[in-house]
């Protein structure tokens, strides 16, 4: 993973530094232990929903800073024991319980749609919609493949839904982005459905298609086939990341 032409471990360690910067330097204008050490995890959680990178590595980003202060031994004589319930409830704002059940955030590789476009052709009015969009990764893919599409993101969790329109708005990807349960929205005005869920959700998923997308439309899922139901097509741009691409009315085999 690159961020800013930067190899990792450089973000991370990069992040904490900062953090650890605006940690120690706010006491210094008078601003309290309390308030500089919510600035400085809300920095390092801001990077680590931008970058495109793992979930393991983004969660390393975020609990680098509060774990060093742990080991430091700074918390014992500058914070209150329920300030370490702050990164728990950042946590749970990120990934709410309601959401357990779906994906963590794992955002698009780049490149991992390409070629989409030629085996699931589309209108050029015709509606897209990433469902789960967590940070914008494949909205920026659909993007790419679909140039002329009205595209659209639901991200069930708040600050990953704002975080996303931002992001979408800084990089100039023209896509609307709401806050919303992809289980409860209503699929069938989308020409193509985009989901990187997990292998547990691919029979729902191809069950609420079955269901609401019209005939002709796509549900287009990267890395988890539906068990059961026959692919259209299978693309492996990249090798470990397949994408298949189900074409409604949908067929069971395998």
């Amino acid at each position: 993973m690159k961020w800013f032409g930067l190899s990792w471990p450089l973000p991370a360690l990069l992040t904490w530094a900062a953090a650890w910067a605006l940690f120690a330097g706010l006491p210094r204008i008078g601003i309290g232990a309390l308030p500089a050490f919510i600035a400085a995890v809300a920095l390092a959680a801001a990077v680590a929903w931008w970058i495109d990178a793992s979930r393991w590595r983004r969660l390393f980003v975020l609990a680098g800073f509060p774990l060093s202060v742990v080991v430091s031994g700074w918390a014992a004589s500058a914070l209150p024991a329920w300030a370490w319930l702050l990164p728990l409830a950042l946590l749970l704002a990120v990934y709410p319980v309601q959401a357990w059940r779906d994906a963590p955030v794992f955002p698009t590789p780049a490149r991992a749609l390409t070629g989409l476009a030629a085996a699931a052709a589309l209108p050029p009015d015709a509606r897209v919609l990433d469902a789960g969009c967590g940070l914008g990764a494949g909205l920026r893919a659909l993007r790419a493949e679909y140039p002329q599409a009205s595209l659209e993101g639901l991200e069930w969790s708040w600050p990953l839904a704002l975080a996303c329109r931002l992001r979408c708005r800084l990089a100039r990807t023209d896509a609307q982005v709401r806050r919303g349960d992809i289980w409860a929205a209503d699929w069938s005005g989308y020409d193509l459905v985009y989901l990187f869920q997990r292998p547990e959700s691919m029979p729902r998923a191809l069950e609420k298609a079955g269901r609401e997308l019209r005939p002709g439309a796509w549900l287009v899922s990267l890395e988890f086939e539906a068990p059961g139901w026959r692919p259209q097509q299978r693309l492996a741009a990249l090798e470990s990341k397949p994408v298949w691409l189900y074409r409604a009315p949908f067929k069971r085999g395998t």
